[in-house]
């Protein structure tokens, strides 16, 4: 009899039936939540709760499977009196004969005791003692003959599981697994919907920024070679770096082997990285979640995930911050990246063209562009030529921007004066191209009659100016010398004296690191100081970095 007064046999009974209600009930819940909850990571975690609650088991978890990497991802958890050492967003690779890993790939469930594990697994036996589990119980995820991941099960006391229960979490199993792939297929559509979103504000953007011109204009044979050159790259998927001066059409000859190739179809993203902070090049870069800094209040979708399929422009490519520059390599090496603030490592097969006007050799050896991504980078190199060196061109963009902004002008602008012609091909134009253009724009507004009225004063007043300028350069220096000669005989008080001698070394740090702040070899580093720290004394001090550069 028991407490009740009722036969053991009856109160079993009713307390068996008591358990094949509550599983029978929990499979009608994962029934209806396959439908009625998307959001993957909270669907798990209410499933583990619940079956931890039914089996009377002390752990449940749910592993996924990257089938890329191999690796698998605990997801969601319930485990009240962890210690933890699980914990979700926890990613390993089990060992060949680790039981997780063997009902993965058997499909089978796995029962084995936590002493078994010493010699399978011996870093999982440590983790599992320290948690104290003794008996674990892996079922696979598996739906249309395979496996999405495992559901595991544990209890940290003596107690086996029963025939009964490992039938029940065998049917349960497949339940969660059309439940977890209905919530990535979900996730996997929100995320294209929220890519093509993207791409379409972006390519609105693209848009209104129209290109300065619709094509390359030229004849010379400077720029046939580079034409060439664009012509033989073009259909493979090689990176390309370009090389040139400022204003030379460094993003109009991208667009061209984008157009050229076999991804013309597909979309043509640019980065300038010498447009956007430090701090957020990373984010622009990769993307980033929700919450992964202050100020992230929604997903973004980074330029790399938004060129997969297509070609990805990185104009200015050695501003690329030396701290993010290994993350770069690794996603044109391995095709993959993280976004910022995730764990998801995420594929991409991106077609890359970068382009610098700086001397990226240089910055290798002064330490601030890392040397195996300048390798990467520079897989089919090509210089574009400065208008100085492609002189017979310049008659034919002066008339091609002329038609162009007499047109936009409304405008009937009919002769280009043969002096004013003359004096334009003659000028240096140090900004190539984009400087004739906006020359050129400027002279159209002046314009009042049929002949271009060109300011061909202005290209002699920025010639004369240029020793000013120089001048007034030399006098600057030569002012900071004297003030820092005069601070340092300067000894009013202590006080004076040691901020002088504050001053001293961030200066001298400045100068050995040529007018950089952060990154290993900065002046913060050289000073054991912090970034912002340096930055505020340079502001009490009055010192601009840019003048030690």
């Amino acid at each position: 009899m028991n407490t009740d007064g009722q036969p053991a046999s009856v109160s079993e009974a009713q307390a068996e039936l008591q358990r094949q209600n509550s599983r029978l009930q929990l499979l009608l819940n994962l029934t209806s939540r396959i439908t009625s909850n998307l959001e993957l990571r909270d669907l798990l975690r209410e499933i583990s709760a619940n079956i931890r609650e039914v089996i009377r088991c002390e752990a449940v978890g749910v592993y996924l499977a990257d089938s890329a990497s191999g690796s698998f991802t605990l997801l969601a958890m319930d485990f009240p009196h962890g210690k933890g050492e699980f914990y979700e967003g926890l990613q390993f690779s089990p060992l060949e004969g680790d039981p997780l890993r063997r009902a993965f790939d058997t499909l089978k469930p796995i029962i084995i005791g936590t002493e078994e594990l010493a010699s399978i697994h011996p870093e999982a036996y440590k983790i599992t003692t320290a948690e104290g589990i003794r008996n674990h119980f892996f079922v696979p995820l598996k739906n249309r003959g395979r496996a999405l991941g495992v559901l595991g099960v544990a209890h940290t006391t003596e107690e086996i599981f029963t025939p009964e229960e490992v039938e029940f979490l065998s049917q349960a199993s497949g339940q969660i697994a059309i439940a977890v792939e209905n919530a990535l297929a979900y996730r996997e559509i929100s995320e294209l919907r929220d890519k093509l979103a993207q791409e379409k504000l972006y390519l609105e953007e693209e848009i209104r920024s129209e290109m300065n011109f619709d094509q390359i204009v030229g004849d010379s044979p400077a720029l046939r070679r580079v034409l060439e050159l664009v012509e033989t790259v073009a259909p493979s998927d090689s990176t390309v770096l370009l090389l040139g001066e400022t204003g030379t059409g460094k993003e109009l000859v991208a667009r061209a082997i984008h157009d050229h190739g076999r991804r013309k179809d597909r979309t043509f993203v640019k980065l300038n990285c010498a447009a956007i902070p430090t701090g957020l090049v990373e984010s622009e870069l990769f993307g980033h979640e929700k919450g992964a800094f202050t100020g992230a209040i929604s997903q973004k979708i980074g330029r790399l995930e938004l060129a997969d399929q297509g070609t990805l422009f990185l104009d200015e490519v050695g501003d690329v911050p030396l701290e993010i520059q290994p993350k770069l390599l690794r996603a044109l090496q391995e095709r993959e990246f993280e976004r910022l603030g995730s764990t998801r490592t995420k594929r991409v097969d991106t077609r890359l063209v970068a382009a610098t006007n700086r001397d990226l050799e240089q910055m290798i050896a002064d330490r601030e562009f890392r040397s195996d991504l300048y390798y990467r980078l520079n897989v089919f190199p090509i210089r574009i030529p400065p208008l100085r060196e492609r002189r017979e061109d310049i008659p034919l963009l002066v008339s091609y921007f002329v038609q162009k902004y007499a047109g936009q002008m409304h405008k009937r602008i009919e002769t280009i004066p043969a002096a004013a012609m003359k004096k334009l091909t003659e000028w240096e134009w140090p900004g190539n191209i984009r400087e004739l253009q906006n020359f050129i724009e400027r002279a159209v507004i002046l314009t009042r009659g049929r002949a271009l009225e060109a300011p061909l004063t202005e290209l002699r007043r920025v010639r004369r100016d240029e020793p000013t300028r120089a001048a007034a350069g030399q006098e600057e220096i030569a002012r900071i010398v004297k003030e820092t000669i005069n601070a340092l005989n300067d000894k009013k008080s202590v006080a004076d004296e040691h901020a002088q001698k504050q001053r001293e070394e961030i200066i001298r740090a400045l100068t050995e690191s040529k007018g950089r702040v952060g990154g290993d070899d900065g002046a913060a580093a050289r000073l054991g100081l912090n970034r912002t720290t340096l930055l505020s004394r340079l502001k009490k001090f009055g010192l601009d970095p840019k003048q030690f550069s």
